[in-house]
C-alpha cells in the first residue's frame, strides 16, 4: 500500500493569538520576616513558661518568669538608702539655715566691736575676736553648703540605682518583642538562666509577613528595574509537593550588586500569607511577572516536537496534508508555548498522533481523548 494513500487520524488545534504574561520561573527559599532569639537580660532561676511549643505570640506576651527575690529585694535596700540620703539632705540644709544665722549674728557683732574699737570702748584684742568669729562662721556655711551637695549627688546616685534595681525587677518577666510563630523551648523551667547568655531561651519568628528570596539571570535585571519603578512586580509562589496551593505577594527588594559567582540578582518579595501556606526555609515554585506580551502566536505545548534541526510543528494545510516547519519557540505558559517565527494565528497544527507523520501525510482530524 502507496503510504501517500494513509490517512493517519491526529488531533489538532487552532494556533491563537493572545496577550501572554511575560514570566520568569525559578525557585525561591521562604524566609521569616524577622527572627528574634529571646534571652535573658539578668540571671537568675527560669521559674516558669507561659507558652506552648510551635504556639503564636503576640508583641508583650509574658513568656518566661526569672526568679524574682534577689531583685526584689535590691529594689528595697536602693529605696531604703535613698530615704536615708533625704534625711541626710534635710539635715544638712537645716545645719546651712543654722550657720547662716550664726553667721548674720557674728557680723553684725563684729560690725559693732569695730565701732566700739574707735571710739575705745573695746580692746583691738577683742575686736579682732569678732572678726574671728565672723569669719569662722561663713566657713562654717561653706562647710554646710558643701554636705548638702554631697548628699544631693547621694540622692542621684541611690535614684538611679532605684531606677535600674526597677529594670533588673522587669526582666524577670520576659515578653516576646514581636508578634509571630515560637518555635522549640530551648531552657526549661527549673533551669539557671545567665544575663545574655550564649543560648536563646526560644526562637520566634515573624510568619505575617512572610518573605520569599530567589536569584534571576542579571540580563532580566534593566527590565525588572524599569517595571517596578512603575509599579511592584507582581510575584505568586506555590508548592514543590502541592502546586495547587499559589500564594501571592509583590516584589520588595532588589539586591545591590549582581553575585557575580552566579550571574544572579537576588530578589526578595513580600506576602501576607493569610492562610499561613509558607513555612521559612521551605523551596518553592517562584514565578515573577514583568508585565505582558501582546499579540502573541500561542500553540499547545503538545504541538511542539524535537526535529534533526530543532524544533518543529506539522501544519495541517487546506488539502489536509501536513507540512513540518521548524519554529522558534518563546516562552511557556501553562500547557501553551509562544510561537516567535514558524506558525502564524490560524494555522492548524497537530497535538497528537505525530509519530506516523512525515512531510505531505493525509490527516483525518479527530476527538481529543477526555
Amino acid at each position: 500500500m502507496d503510504p501517500a494513500s494513509l490517512v493517519v487520524p491526529v488531533t489538532v488545534a487552532k494556533a491563537t493569538r493572545e496577550s501572554v504574561p511575560v514570566e520568569i520561573h525559578v525557585v525561591g527559599s521562604v524566609e521569616a520576616s524577622s527572627t528574634v532569639q529571646v534571652k535573658s537580660l539578668v540571671a537568675g532561676q527560669l521559674m516558669s513558661v507561659h507558652f506552648a511549643e510551635g504556639q503564636d505570640v503576640k508583641k508583650d506576651d509574658l513568656l518566661f518568669e526569672i526568679d524574682p527575690r534577689s531583685y526584689q529585694e535590691a529594689l528595697r535596700q536602693a529605696e531604703s538608702a535613698v530615704q536615708r540620703d533625704r534625711a541626710q539632705l534635710r539635715q544638712a540644709e537645716a545645719n546651712v539655715a543654722k550657720d547662716l544665722a550664726q553667721q548674720q549674728k557674728a557680723d553684725l557683732d563684729a560690725g559693732r566691736y569695730d565701732e566700739l574699737a574707735k571710739e575705745g570702748i573695746v580692746s583691738k584684742e577683742q575686736r579682732e575676736q569678732m572678726r574671728t568669729a565672723a569669719a569662722t562662721s561663713g566657713e562654717s556655711v561653706k562647710a554646710d553648703q558643701a554636705a548638702v551637695e554631697s548628699a544631693r549627688a547621694s540622692l542621684q546616685s541611690d535614684l538611679s540605682l532605684v531606677e535600674k534595681a526597677k529594670l533588673d525587677l522587669s526582666y524577670c518577666s520576659i515578653r516576646s518583642p514581636i508578634s509571630g510563630r515560637a518555635g522549640n523551648l530551648l531552657v526549661h523551667a527549673g533551669n539557671l538562666v545567665k544575663d545574655n547568655g550564649d543560648n536563646a531561651l526560644v526562637v520566634i519568628n515573624q510568619v505575617a509577613p512572610i518573605f520569599v528570596n530567589f536569584g534571576v539571570p542579571e540580563q532580566y535585571l534593566p527590565e525588572i528595574r524599569r517595571a517596578n519603578a512603575q509599579n511592584r512586580l507582581p510575584v505568586r509562589v506555590s508548592l514543590q509537593n502541592e502546586p495547587g496551593k499559589v500564594v501571592s505577594g509583590r516584589l520588595s527588594v532588589i539586591d545591590n550588586t549582581v553575585d557575580s559567582t552566579t550571574g544572579t540578582i537576588k530578589l526578595k518579595a513580600v506576602f501576607e500569607d493569610a492562610q499561613r501556606v509558607l513555612w521559612p526555609g521551605q523551596f518553592v515554585d517562584t514565578v515573577l511577572t514583568l508585565g505582558a506580551q501582546d499579540n502573541a502566536t500561542v500553540v499547545p505545548a503538545e504541538a511542539v516536537q524535537a526535529g534533526q534541526q530543532g524544533q518543529l510543528i506539522y501544519v495541517v494545510k487546506q488539502d489536509q496534508t501536513v507540512e513540518a516547519r521548524n519554529v522558534t519557540i518563546g516562552r511557556s505558559l501553562d500547557r501553551k508555548i509562544v510561537i516567535e517565527k514558524g506558525v502564524e494565528p490560524g494555522e492548524t497544527v497537530v497535538t497528537d498522533g505525530q509519530l506516523r507523520l512525515f512531510p505531505g501525510a493525509h490527516i483525518r482530524p479527530v476527538a481529543a481523548a477526555s
